[in-house]
């Protein structure tokens, strides 16, 4: 049975954080008929595509899906059990903010299906929460990775490191802190100032700086060090896992397997004879009138150039620490890494030690991951 994975796009938020650049947005009221009716005449827009399909994973994404009602949340599952499987294995994920959760939600959201939690925490250092516009503070954010604990077999939860004034040794006594309340998963992100965002500003015109790029590899290094320490693989840039504990719906992305994203400014790929891009209409209103209206709030349908699927492969597996082989480079384009693959820029990589080829599996390092952004477009060879 064919496999597919799903996301689900909740926009909304109690408020909008100074750094974030995700499609999310602070509303004084939600029509939640109107959004469940949305949510599923869009997933029977794809029912085509999920019929019969084996469901390995559902992500409630956002935005803050913990403000929606576990209700909406249970139903949205049933309706993608109506067309795909979803078995014991698939992975149910829902985001939430330390803001928006108490032990009955908790609990509700796992009757209606959720099986793993991932929860907003970005720092334990209050100073930093209120910096980074975070809603919570440090006892709310342990309170709830203990409600999560306590409730799901599998809880995850985010950190953002490489912040303003943040030292190495601060990070290195925060990170063991970390370590003491961490689940099976991790995520760990260095600041990364978007365009777009009030953070872009005010960093623009120095109202702040960050750590410089020795300090910030100095984190990075001390951060998979000490995680390897404690059982943690790094198994993407920022995500590090105990064995069999990797989100399996990011894998999905980064293995360049076919999704479908629901919801507005949601993306998907649909693989076919060739790969499409789908993309949903942004604004959290228009996609609703639009859905309402068509029973789909797609804004772009294309398919994807061969050019354009080889840049996608390779930045989205070369992100994971075992990279990628030419097998599945091979069979979405009939394509190997000789003839994709930039040679001087290569020779040049594995020499500095930032990439590794060995039996046709491409990968970076660790000190080549940190410089993702920055190498892998040069690996792509021009055509």
């Amino acid at each position: 049975m064919k496999k597919i994975a799903i996301y689900i796009h909740w926009p909304f938020c109690l408020s909008k954080c100074p750094y974030c650049d995700f499609n999310s947005h602070v509303s004084d009221s939600i029509d939640i008929e109107a959004w469940e009716e949305a949510y599923m005449k869009e997933i029977e827009s794809y029912s085509y595509k999920i019929q019969n399909r084996n469901i390995t994973s559902i992500f409630f994404g956002g935005g803050t899906p913990s403000l929606m009602p576990a209700k909406l949340v249970e139903k949205i599952i049933n309706k993608l059990a109506s067309f795909g499987k979803i078995t014991t294995d698939t992975e149910i994920t829902l985001e939430a903010n330390p803001t928006s959760v108490e032990a009955q939600k908790f609990i509700a959201f796992k009757s209606a299906g959720i099986n793993r939690i991932s929860i907003g925490v970005q720092s334990l250092r209050s100073s930093d929460l209120k910096f980074l516009g975070r809603e919570h503070n440090v006892t709310e954010a342990l309170s709830a990775i203990e409600l999560a604990r306590k409730t799901f077999d599998r809880y995850s939860f985010d950190l953002i490191y490489a912040r303003p004034n943040q030292s190495l040794k601060a990070w290195q006594e925060e990170l063991k802190d970390t370590m003491k309340i961490a689940g099976g998963h991790i995520s760990l992100y260095q600041l990364t100032i978007e365009k777009g965002t009030p953070f872009y500003k005010k960093h623009s015109i120095g109202d702040f700086a960050l750590p410089d790029n020795d300090v910030a590899a100095d984190m990075y290094n001390f951060t998979n060090e000490h995680l390897s320490d404690h059982g943690y693989n790094l198994y993407e840039i920022s995500n590090y896992a105990k064995p069999g504990e990797e989100c399996r719906h990011n894998l999905s992305y980064w293995h360049y397997d076919e999704y479908i994203g629901i919801g507005p400014g949601a993306h998907s790929r649909i693989q076919d004879s060739s790969v499409k891009a789908v993309m949903n209409i942004h604004a959290p209103s228009k996609w609703l009138e639009a859905v309402k209206m068509t029973g789909s709030g797609i804004q772009k349908n294309e398919p994807l150039t061969k050019q354009e699927i080889i840049e996608e492969i390779l930045m989205m597996g070369l992100r994971l620490k075992a990279g990628i082989n030419d097998k599945r480079l091979c069979e979405l384009t009939h394509s190997l890494f000789k003839d994709v693959i930039n040679q001087d820029n290569l020779k040049q990589y594995i020499e500095l030690g930032f990439v590794d080829l060995t039996n046709n599996h491409l990968r970076l390092t660790d000190k080549g991951l940190l410089m993702h952004r920055y190498l892998v477009p040069r690996l792509i060879a021009t055509t």
